[in-house]
């Protein structure tokens, strides 16, 4: 299908060294292995989604083309590399989020943990955004992460129920359902989180009654994009949703009570999450 005008992405020059930066404290980002399209204007703020746990994933999502093989060990120094890199680029908002590693008995919740500690206790004043897999539903595994103290805890659905066999084989639609809800009920005061993408197939009534659920787990945040196929490996697009219709939910998201919505073509999970974090407390303090 030919991209329609709203989804091209102008292209913006990296002014600032955020590449060099990430080379030099040999640090993954989402940014660069998920082909995010909207890189160029991150790097040039400069932000990044840092990406722990290696850059293989156990899982193979259809929609994501991150590497899927056997992972590589736990790299013990990452979180403190993760937190020199960030306070280089002279960051005070940082989002991290990983591969799944199904491999690991905690799902390497322990390295989340010891990642959100570890710039905390290098960068003053830093507030930290987690973005985690479903850790297989372990409640153990959201405890560890939780009490590292992240500032907004957030885990994708990604998608409706009814595709979930095609878009994330190895997921469960209720079990991420439980983890933010669990998030939310053991933290209260932690901004909860979630993301969904459009043009995959659903429709308007499955996307509304996502929402409806997301709220009643306690979600706080939610971000909502066009699907974009990174490679032809991939899932096809199905349909580019229209601009008028991500508005039309966004207004709908927000009368339901969410603090704050993102809902463009473009929006994606960690996009001006520093704004959205910001905002959100602010309308709602």
């Amino acid at each position: 299908m030919r991209l329609p005008d709203w989804i091209k992405t102008r292209g913006l020059s990296c002014q600032h060294n955020t590449k060099q930066i990430l080379k030099k404290f040999k640090v993954n980002t989402v940014c660069e292995n998920a082909r995010c399209p909207n890189i160029g204007m991150c790097y040039s703020k400069p932000t990044a989604t840092f990406m722990i746990l290696g850059a293989k994933c156990t899982r193979n999502c259809s929609f994501c083309s991150v590497e899927s093989s056997f992972p590589e060990p736990i790299d013990s120094d990452e979180p403190i590399r993760v937190a020199l890199a960030a306070k280089e680029m002279g960051l005070k908002y940082i989002i991290i989020t990983s591969v799944t590693r199904d491999d690991l008995l905690d799902g390497g919740s322990q390295h989340f943990a010891n990642t959100v500690t570890a710039v905390k206790s290098i960068i003053n004043n830093a507030k930290v955004e987690v973005l985690t897999p479903d850790f297989k539903g372990d409640i153990s595994a959201i405890d560890t992460v939780m009490n590292s103290k992240p500032d907004v805890f957030g885990h994708n659905v990604e998608t409706i129920p009814r595709l979930y066999p095609i878009v994330r084989p190895r997921a469960d639609y209720n079990r991420s359902l439980n983890v933010l809800r669990y998030a939310k009920e053991i933290s209260t005061d932690t901004n909860i989180k979630s993301g969904i993408m459009l043009g995959l197939g659903e429709t308007f009534k499955e996307i509304i009654e996502v929402l409806k659920e997301l709220k009643e787990v306690g979600c706080d945040f939610i971000t909502i994009g066009q699907y974009l196929r990174p490679t032809k490996t991939n899932l096809p697009v199905v349909e580019y949703i229209n601009p008028n219709i991500f508005e039309e939910i966004r207004i709908i998201a927000i009368e339901m009570g969410f603090k704050y919505v993102a809902s463009a073509p473009l929006v994606r999970s960690s996009m001006n999450a520093e704004e959205m974090c910001m905002l959100g407390n602010k309308q709602n303090a």
